[in-house]
């Protein structure tokens, strides 16, 4: 994220440089919008809400709750529904599609 900001910041401060009075103002807005962006709000301002709201930051209203899909992207509930099975015969090598 920081380096991302770096370089656009640095692309637009290049637009500086040219002699077209209007993209010399486009570059500095845009290199100062994102500067003030990325430093100032994502960095300083957002952490220090998020810390002073705590875990109400995370709050989710239930009429919302309902609406929203329930994903399981990392499957965490397919393990809690089916828990883990026993040890297979060590006597079997060739995995579950071996015949013997």
């Amino acid at each position: 994220m920081t380096a991302a900001a770096l370089i656009m910041i640095s692309v637009f401060a290049g637009f500086i440089m040219d002699d077209n009075d209007f993209v010399k103002m486009i570059g500095f807005g845009l290199a100062a919008a994102v500067l003030f962006d990325a430093f100032l709000v994502r960095m300083m301002i957002v952490p220090a809400v998020l810390a002073l709201l705590g875990r109400s930051a995370w709050w989710l209203p239930k009429w919302l709750d309902r609406i929203l899909p329930n994903m399981d992207v990392e499957g965490e509930k397919l393990s809690r529904l089916h828990p883990a099975e026993p040890a297979t015969d060590p006597s079997r090598r060739h995995g579950a599609y071996a015949t013997d």
